[in-house]
């Protein structure tokens, strides 16, 4: 069960969710971690490095993804796939800013903790948007 979990290849939507769960798991951790050193350290405002966090979780997201979470392919052409990701990305992106903008601004809450509820969504939609765009 372990090998069938992390090791071989799958069209199994449930095997297909846990490692999206783990792979976004760790793409959230340097988007958030970049997000907090842009920030806290380098002083830069929240939303500007929200932007640029979240392209640095998009990038070790999209590796993850098509080398160990979904293994067939929509499009044999790589630039295709690419462009359709960045695509699916860019609306995550909107997303992403909108929630934090508006949860920090109009809710009051910290950046940080709008953040989290911002990857809670994206979550969803990238998942479904890669599974039944790119990797059908």
């Amino acid at each position: 069960m372990v090998k069938k979990l992390f090791t071989q290849a799958t069209d199994n939507i449930y095997i297909q969710i846990f490692r999206y769960i783990l792979a976004g798991t760790l793409a959230y951790g340097i988007d958030y971690c970049s997000l907090i050193v842009f920030v806290e350290v380098l002083q830069i405002h929240y939303m500007t490095a929200a932007l640029v966090a979240f392209l640095f979780g998009s990038i070790t997201s999209y590796v993850i993804n098509v080398t160990w979470v979904f293994d067939k392919r929509t499009f044999k052409n790589r630039y295709i796939e690419i462009l359709l990701f960045i695509v699916i990305g860019v609306i995550g992106l909107v997303i992403n800013q909108y929630v934090i903008w508006a949860f920090t601004e109009n809710v009051k809450l910290h950046y940080l903790f709008s953040k989290f509820i911002a990857t809670m969504v994206i979550f969803v939609w990238n998942f479904f948007a890669r599974k039944y765009v790119l990797f059908r």
